[in-house]
């Protein structure tokens, strides 16, 4: 005999509203970077490579260390997590905002990736222990989805507000008083959640989960930042080597890491396949517009930045409407559906040019972040809800670094796209008389080619500068319907593969894995067990 989930009420929403902060901060510190390489460049003088590191290394070190603290998590208490990763980013931040060299904010940035890894699983999973009603849970899952997606179009947003009136380190105390905030509120209104039986803690799989994950991503990005080199193709081929002995190790260890029998669920390795492609298409395209903005209509940082926040205006009317929905239509369809939509908004862009008026590209761009918003909430629900509630840590870990995956991946795929289209049709259509130099610095990027027409006698220059933007325009257009192409193919394969594994129709209770011949139950779990404070 089972009993009906309680429901949640004032105080679980009030402890969704202060998950959000952490949710977001992070998810701003991914972007708010973008507009103040200017700024950086003049006050620390960083080398090439040290400026990538700085944006990189959050990423990397985040991505690398979800699945081992999602497993911290499960182990010592998620909020007791939560308030570690609170101290340790808010100190970070701190470290960033007045960091004196390069190298001292390439390290605050690895530590403030470390803090976000400590609270990205803890704000899902206290979610997946809180909220125990699916539809409760669905809709917070919804906002979860909007907050963190709307925390990525909000960093450039924040950075251009912020650049304009103090110096570039302000954008990082922003963080500091919303921490405080989050140390005084969680106690209060946050419950403890726990594996009250975790076993040993497993240092080797930690160890091998980083080997595995940070020479891969680091793999994917310097490909397709620089294009085909030895040391990434070895790098990624050495981090497979790797992901091969973690797997053989969780096979094998007691108290497993990553617990492999997740996987056995449609659910969740569904949810976690189709974030992936999510990701994908929405970071992997996001450079182009944030270039098309500032390089091709013209715009300032500050000008652009505002422009390219009115999209995710989209976000929160998808996700309510996608868990409005689940609560009557399998969630495939739904998915499946909104990838549809995602495919509509980058057929749209594949008609953009260099002379389009500004409301193209912003319909277009609305319409794929309207639509990977609508998949979110419900991919996220697949794979939280098929997991046991004292799994959620490391569940919400897994899908999380998948995301990061993906996002890595869609860099590197659509950006080398791009590119390649940009420097073959700017070799074609460069004016007669432009020094070879000159066209060798504007081939590197658009940016590039702006600042090299500003030098150049009038004509050339402004001849330089109309190639080279349509130049990029023609590598936006062929990105656009590469993805368009991807999406449309994963919207035909989400109803197919994941079909029946979640929906209004499913009964609440645990996924079990998969049966040779028959359908997983879909995901959701009536009691979670755990230890509550």
């Amino acid at each position: 005999m089972t009993t009906e989930p309680a429901l949640a009420g004032r105080k679980e929403w009030l402890a969704l509203a202060v998950l959000a902060l952490p949710l977001l901060l992070v998810s701003m510190d991914i972007s708010i970077l973008f507009f103040a390489v200017p700024a950086i460049s003049a006050d620390l003088s960083p080398s090439g490579t040290q400026l990538l590191w700085v944006f990189d290394i959050y990423a990397f070190v985040l991505a690398g260390l979800l699945i081992t603290m999602g497993s911290v998590g499960d182990r010592m208490g998620r909020r007791k997590l939560l308030m570690a990763g609170t101290v340790f980013f808010g100190g970070a931040s701190l470290i960033a905002a007045y960091a004196s060299s390069a190298g001292m904010l390439i390290g605050a940035r690895a530590l403030l990736g470390v803090g976000g890894a400590c609270l990205l699983p803890s704000t899902l999973s206290l979610i997946r222990s809180i909220f125990t009603d699916a539809t409760q849970r669905a809709k917070a899952l919804g906002v979860w989805s909007a907050v963190l997606i709307s925390g990525v179009s909000l960093g450039p947003v924040l950075s251009g507000v912020m650049l304009e009136f103090f110096w570039w380190g302000s954008v990082f105390l922003i963080n500091a008083p919303v921490m405080v905030l989050l140390l005084i509120l969680a106690p209060r209104l946050l419950p403890e959640f726990k594996d009250p039986h975790p076993g040993p803690f497993d240092a080797l799989s930690c160890l091998l989960s980083l080997g595995a994950i940070l020479p891969v991503i680091y793999g994917i990005k310097e490909l397709g930042t620089d294009g085909f080199e030895v040391v990434p193709v070895v790098a990624i081929v050495v981090g497979l080597v790797v992901a091969f002995l973690f797997v053989l190790r969780q096979r094998t260890a007691a108290a497993p890491l990553l617990d492999l029998s997740l996987l056995r669920t449609r659910a969740f390795r569904g949810g976690v396949l189709f974030a992936m492609v999510a990701s994908w298409v929405m970071i992997g395209f996001a450079i182009f517009t944030t270039q098309y903005l500032q390089s091709v209509q013209g715009m300032s940082a500050l000008e652009a930045s505002l422009w390219s926040l009115t999209p995710s205006v989209g976000i929160f009317i998808a996700t309510g409407l996608s868990t409005g929905l689940a609560q009557r239509v399998d969630h495939a369809f739904i998915v499946g559906g909104a990838f549809v939509l995602t495919a509509g908004g980058l057929l749209f862009l594949t008609q953009v040019r260099a002379d389009s008026p500004l409301w193209m590209v912003l319909v277009g761009a609305g319409g794929l972040s309207a639509g990977v918003a609508a998949t979110m909430p419900l991919l996220t629900g697949m794979v939280v809800g098929s997991a046991p509630p004292e799994k959620a840590g490391l569940a919400s870990a897994t899908l999380q670094t998948g995301q990061e995956l993906g996002g890595a991946v869609g860099l590197a795929t659509l950006g080398t796209l791009g590119s390649a289209v940009y420097r073959t049709n700017l070799d074609g259509s460069a004016p007669d008389g432009l020094p070879e130099a000159a066209l060798d610095a504007a081939r590197e990027t658009l940016a590039a080619a702006v600042l090299v027409a500003g030098e150049l006698p009038g004509d050339v220059g402004g001849a330089l500068l109309t190639a080279a933007r349509e130049s990029f325009t023609d590598g936006l257009n062929a990105a656009a319907l590469a993805g368009a192409g991807v999406l449309l193919l994963a919207s035909v394969l989400v109803v197919l593969l994941m079909r029946g594994a979640a929906g209004p129709a499913v009964a609440e209770a645990p996924e079990v894995a998969d049966e040779p011949d028959g359908p997983s139950a879909a995901p959701g779990v009536a009691n979670p067990v755990g230890t509550k404070s």
